[in-house]
């Protein structure tokens, strides 16, 4: 191939680039604010937290795991006839730019049959997107309402 070509080509593909037609860079993930309820009954209890994305892709946290826990479920709280249940969550989409909170009544991570928990001890969450893998954050344990 001539030389002239090469040169072409080479220039195409960084204005391809350049321009974002590449795709869009990744998401960047970060969490704050975790923290697991000591729970007020044996059956159940629940973490929290905050996902920030800082990235220019949404990414979808898609299970939550702890060494530390049993079991680890994405759960949201729906409403109907004037009565709340809690169901299993497919996924949680953090948007490009954008900050998800799980919150009590809304999108939380239900744990159930947990083990005996102490205010002020940390707990391992290993949190997996879809295209950021594994996160591990440390929670907090705190009392209920904290």
């Amino acid at each position: 191939m001539p030389l002239g070509a090469c040169l072409i080509v080479l220039l195409g593909l960084t204005a391809y680039t350049a321009a974002g037609a590449a795709g869009a860079p990744p998401a960047r993930i970060s969490v704050t604010g975790a923290r697991v309820v000591v729970p007020s009954n044996p059956d159940a209890t629940a973490a929290f937290f905050v996902i920030r994305n800082t990235g220019r892709s949404p990414d979808t946290l898609v299970s939550v795991s702890s060494p530390q826990l049993r079991r680890a479920v994405l759960s949201r709280t729906v409403v109907a006839e004037g009565a709340g249940h809690m169901e299993p969550a497919p996924g949680v989409v953090v948007p490009a730019g954008g900050t998800v909170s799980l919150i009590p009544g809304g999108v939380d991570v239900m744990v159930p049959d947990p083990p005996a928990l102490r205010v002020g001890q940390q707990i391992a969450l290993d949190l997996r997107f879809a295209a950021s893998g594994m996160v591990r954050v440390l929670a907090m344990v705190v009392r209920p309402g904290s």
